[in-house]
């Protein structure tokens, strides 16, 4: 085998390992030059003749021998250029040793010092002229030896060097037609030759202290302009006058640097990174080896979500989650190679390529399913869960599912006939009669299609239900009559009290006014901790193939803005629908993206955990959450039962936000289930770390999965992180996520 051997420490042994080895490189030492080529400087080469084998005695010459005998050690000599190790592999490739036949492989090093992490890799004159041999089409293997002391015997030496001679032919002889360049790093430690070896991915890692140079005192210059020296000297002379201008006109201080690059940035980096990069299998002792041009990944991803801090979050999950090595990420899915590629897309749903989902049912994996209305709209989740306890009447949904009653109604003057077989929302009217406003049973009103708390109201009887949809419908003719064009009604809480701000008069798209639920309303769990303060608990669910279901563990308290009244209290006579006052929402709306900006004192969101008290025993809180895992169960069980609303994919999974109602005794209610739910709202300061948390166990179980089969793409983690397929315990304790539906429904 020819090989070309290269490196920017200066000369190395003669010794050949049996091969063709042909020398040419750098005069001097030209570390931390790269991948350079000095522009418009003229190349001299000069020829070395080694001498013996550690002993310092081979010769400089300025012309070549005339005849060389090979590789037998005699009359052998080297090519010394005065440029860098990128030029030397390209005149060896090119000008030199052309009588020795084609260069096989060409042997950048060996560098005395690690070639690890980018910081290092980047900028590596050993690196640089294997790089070249890459770009010239040519086998390249980077050779480095890391040292942790500068005492090393020759057997030390030696035993690195028998080592790289057998990582060099094996992977020549092993050698991935995808890749163009090695980078092997060998320890300098005792016992070498017995350590393990390793594929690695290189570190990205970034200066973090700041400057790489040091400022130092200018000297004054020998042969000095004088000219510029006249001017000081005037400058000087100068006085106040002018002064000003002239400080302005000197503009920069005249100064030398040093380079003097903060190393420990790069050992704090090793130090501080997870298990199976090339800085920490050097650091750990271990011969590591890692590609410059890699075999494909094994997806390609998309993240482009619909807000930046979700986005951030997102790719700061994959990174953690995944190799660098196993993924790359491309702006568009018009960078796949080919559309069988294999790829994750993560955005919108609008912008999630549904027929390339039905194309390629094997290869893409997307975040959301294409029809999951039986869940997301309301009026489709009061009859899913209706027709599921026709059929299974003891079911959980029975115990955590509001009395919920769904109609449609296009006007006002029509909501009578909407209401005829509304037989409890008649019947407890009734009952209502007479009663003072704190005494009767309270409804509250949902637009099916609206969201961000817009549309909801509360009403006990049948007058003031009336009263809700009359004044939307004036609201709306009054838009229409107006110079508003937009589909936009009005408040429909026609705000006099300065005291209930305008965020919660929000109005309702047109478009809504359709599809209305009335749910029974629940009083809710008070906390004094918490200025006795209505909240419900989000909590994020996600969805897999067909069909798991997990719900992450570490759940949200989202507080509404002031203290708990209860309805028939909380009537401000100062908002009226029409004739009737209407109920001042802050006590009772809990959205965050209502809510003023938390605080230490006011907070209006916060883990779950944290509410624990005298109010809210751990035992309590216990229950709560063995409630939400197991009616979750149970709603994604009544889901399936309805194939047309709700359609999972074998290649989709959804995180959706679930919202529930703790009332008095404990018990948890079902409000409502979200889609794409806002991350940013619920995420903001505490919230943030169960955000990021919760990403974290979503893209762990969908790309790594839940036990040894590595996920959609076949990706597993390091060996630190596999997880046996026997245990999915250890998916709640990893990652956060309790499986609590894993139903086999004939489509995986």
């Amino acid at each position: 085998m020819h090989i070309l051997v290269t490196n920017d420490d200066g000369p190395p042994s003669n010794q050949s390992a049996g091969h063709t080895v042909s020398v040419i490189l750098p005069h001097q030492q030209r570390s931390w030059i790269g991948k350079a080529h000095f522009a418009a400087q003229v190349v001299k080469p000069t020829y070395f003749r080694p001498g013996n084998l550690h002993h310092d005695d081979g010769t400089t010459h300025a012309k070549p021998l005339q005849s060389t005998a090979g590789s037998d050690g005699e009359h052998e000599e080297w090519v010394l250029v005065n440029s860098t190790p990128a030029t030397a592999t390209q005149l060896g490739l090119f000008h030199f040793f052309q009588d020795r036949g084609p260069v096989d492989l060409v042997v950048s090093g060996p560098n005395y010092g690690r070639n690890t992490t980018s910081l290092f890799s980047l900028s590596s004159g050993t690196i640089g002229g294997a790089m070249e041999a890459a770009v010239c089409r040519k086998r390249a293997i980077a050779l480095s030896y890391a040292f942790f002391s500068r005492n090393h015997d020759s057997e030390i030496i030696a035993g690195a060097s028998s080592m790289s001679v057998k990582l060099i032919e094996h992977l020549m002889s092993h050698w991935d037609d995808g890749v163009d360049l090695y980078s092997v790093n060998v320890p300098l430690i005792e016992g070498i030759e017995g350590k393990r070896v390793m594929y690695t991915y290189a570190l990205q890692n970034y200066w973090a202290s700041g400057s790489s140079f040091t400022e130092i005192e200018a000297k004054d210059e020998e042969n000095e302009d004088p000219e510029e020296k006249e001017l000081e000297i005037r400058e000087q002379e100068g006085g106040d006058e002018g002064g000003e201008d002239v400080r302005k006109r000197r503009g920069h201080k005249h100064r030398h640097f040093s380079w003097t690059p903060k190393f420990s940035d790069v050992y704090q980096s090793v130090e501080m990174s997870e298990p199976g990069n090339d800085g920490w299998a050097v650091k750990e002792g271990l011969v590591r080896s890692s590609q410059s041009s890699v075999p494909p990944p094994k997806f390609y991803a998309l993240i482009d979500y619909e807000d930046s801090y979700t986005q951030f979050i997102i790719l700061g999950a994959l990174s953690s989650m995944v190799s660098p090595k196993d993924y790359r990420l491309i702006p568009t899915n018009d960078g796949l190679p080919s559309p069988s590629s294999p790829f994750l897309q993560i955005s919108s749903y609008e912008a999630l390529p549904f027929q390339h989902i039905q194309d390629h049912p094997r290869t893409t994996l997307v975040n959301s399913c294409v029809i999951r209305k039986a869940l997301i709209r309301k009026h489709y989740l009061a009859h899913t869960v209706h027709a599921y306890l026709v059929k299974h009447a003891d079911c959980e949904l029975k115990f955590h599912v509001p009395v919920t009653l769904d109609f449609e109604v296009d006007y006002a003057e029509f909501l009578d006939e909407a209401l005829v077989e509304a037989y409890q929302l008649h019947e407890s009217f009734t009952g209502n009669e007479g009663k003072a406003a704190i005494d009767r049973e309270w409804w509250i009103l949902k637009p099916s299609m609206s969201d961000r708390g817009v549309g909801i109201r509360l009403f006990s009887t049948e007058q003031e239900l009336h009263a809700i949809f009359d004044q939307w419908e004036l609201d709306q003719s009054g838009s229409e009559d107006g110079e508003d064009d937009n589909d936009s009604i009005e408040p429909a809480q026609a705000n006099t009290n300065p005291s209930v701000t305008s965020k919660f008069d929000s109005g309702i798209i047109t478009s809504q006014l359709r599809h209305f639920i009335a749910q029974l309303y629940i009083s809710p769990l008070l906390l004094p901790e918490y200025q006795n303060r209505k909240f419900h608990i989000r909590t994020y669910v996600v969805s897999v193939s067909t069909i798991q279901v997990y719900v992450y563990k570490h759940m949200l308290a989202l507080f509404a803005e002031v203290p708990y009244r209860a309805p028939g209290i909380s009537i401000d006579p100062q908002i009226h629908h029409g004739l009737e006052a209407a109920v001042d929402m802050r006590p009772h709306l809990t959205n965050t993206c209502l809510q003023p900006t938390s605080s230490k004192t006011n907070p209006t969101v916060l883990p779950l955990h944290s509410l624990v008290s005298s109010s809210l025993p751990p035992a309590v809180l216990t229950s709560i959450t063995a409630q939400i895992y197991t009616t979750t169960s149970a709603l994604f069980r009544a889901a399936v039962a309805q194939p047309t609303n709700f359609q999972p994919l074998p290649n989709a999974f959804e995180v959706f936000g679930i919202d529930w109602l703790v009332d008095p005794e404990g018990k948890v209610h079902l409000l409502e289930v979200n889609a794409f739910p806002d991350f940013k709202q619920s995420g903001q300061e505490e919230g943030r770390s169960v955000v990021e948390g919760m990403w974290k166990g979503v893209l762990g179980i969908v790309l790594r999965g839940p036990g040894a089969d590595g996920g959609f793409f076949g990706v597993l983690g390091g060996e630190e992180e596999a997880v046996d397929v026997e245990e999915k315990g250890d998916v709640e304790s990893k990652w956060g996520m309790k499986e609590v539906l894993d139903l086999d429904i004939g489509r995986r």
